[in-house]
């Protein structure tokens, strides 16, 4: 444990900020800002209206490496947000999904600016959004549009230590089911829309492109998010919405998905948030360079297909290869949880170790640019 003193000290003091609230999420980012400048790293904060990023920068040169951390999480019950350790368990909210990946991260980079590794440019960027479900760009994608690039991009998501190259699409559907009211004490004189709209769920999740697979994917998912409907308990209710999160495999066509569940039944079936799928190449070299140096650490290192999504996606859309790369553990957005504490020590060594093969790793001309968060 005394080996990973500094790992789970810092995993700690981020998982203790409720960050799923705006408040404990501002004082979060304020910590790891005063934290990261008071080792000496370049701090950079970026207003992006009502959100602020940070960007910590490491070193200097023609290659670029950026690494993308989030620091909000899904909700949690209080005691989530109370960290404990069982063992090698480090356990609460966020510990997985990523605040314990995150805070090696930020040991990653205090450790590359004190020792600046030769030709590579990290930076570290802190995202405060990347779980947002609202419409609307998050904040990677708005520094995305306003130029940031790079070499590679390593998003902090949940791996146990493998290398993610392909993730699901995602595709939030609002689903609007109507029915016929009627007293409740006679219900079978209406038409129940919350009933109807549960049988209109069970046909969307055995619809044909949930059937599909590839090689890194058993199947697409299909789950149930949100339901709300009816406006008296003592009313038949006569309309029902819900929120449906579909995740689709890569080389699925999301307008074939849409058109099949607009055959279900349903009143209505929009599309509230759209992400295509993640598809990296595993041969490409940077890729290649970080499995390597994960393999150093964890035998079972590899290239990897997620089901869950990531910022990794901004990047992607614009050229630039981009990953996701974390700790080992389990049960993010769940009760219980963790992450593994030994595996801690090992990602910040991988990252670190990656940041200084990165110069010689990278194509040659490979270099995408700078732009927004970059240092002048």
């Amino acid at each position: 444990m005394l080996a990973h003193v500094d790992e789970v000290r810092l995993a700690e003091r981020l998982i203790a900020h409720d960050t799923s609230d705006p408040a404990g999420l501002a004082v979060a980012m304020d910590f790891a800002a005063g934290w990261l400048e008071g080792r000496g790293v370049d701090l950079r904060r970026h207003d992006l209206g009502d959100r602020e990023v940070l960007v910590a920068t490491a070193g200097s040169g023609p290659v670029r490496v950026i690494l993308n951390g989030h620091m909000d999480v899904v909700p949690g019950n209080p005691g989530q947000f109370s960290p404990r350790i069982d063992g090698d368990r480090l356990i609460g909210r966020g510990a997985y999904d990523m605040k314990a990946a995150l805070g090696a991260m930020m040991l990653a980079t205090s450790d590359l600016a004190a020792a600046p590794p030769s030709g590579v440019q990290v930076d570290l960027v802190i995202v405060p959004d990347e779980e947002r479900t609202q419409p609307g760009p998050n904040a990677t994608e708005m520094l995305v549009d306003r130029g940031m690039r790079a070499d590679i991009v390593v998003c902090g998501e949940p791996t146990d230590m493998q290398v993610g190259v392909q993730a699901k699409g995602v595709m939030i559907l609002e689903v609007r089911v109507e029915g016929r009211s009627a007293h409740g004490s006679t219900p079978w004189l209406g038409d129940n829309a919350i009933v109807r709209a549960l049988e209109v769920y069970r046909r969307l999740e055995s619809l044909p492109f949930t059937r599909a697979s590839t090689r890194l994917f058993a199947r697409p998912s299909v789950n149930l998010g949100r339901i709300e409907g009816g406006d008296a308990v003592n009313k038949v209710p006569d309309h029902c919405l819900m929120h449906v999160d579909v995740r689709y495999l890569p080389g699925q066509d999301p307008d074939e998905i849409l058109r099949q569940a607009r055959e279900v039944g349903a009143a209505s079936v929009e599309v509230a948030i759209a992400r295509p799928p993640a598809d990296t190449d595993p041969a490409h070299p940077l890729v290649a360079a970080l499995v390597d140096c994960a393999s150093r650490h964890d035998s079972s290192a590899t290239s990897v297909g997620r089901d869950g999504a990531s910022d990794a996606v901004a990047f992607l859309k614009v050229g630039v290869p981009a990953v996701e790369f974390g700790p080992r553990g389990a049960g993010h957005h769940g009760p219980d949880e963790y992450v593994e504490i030994p595996s801690l020590m090992a990602y910040r060594q991988a990252i670190r170790e990656f940041a200084q093969a990165a110069a010689t790793a990278a194509p040659e001309g490979a270099t995408t640019g700078r732009g927004a968060g970059a240092r002048a």
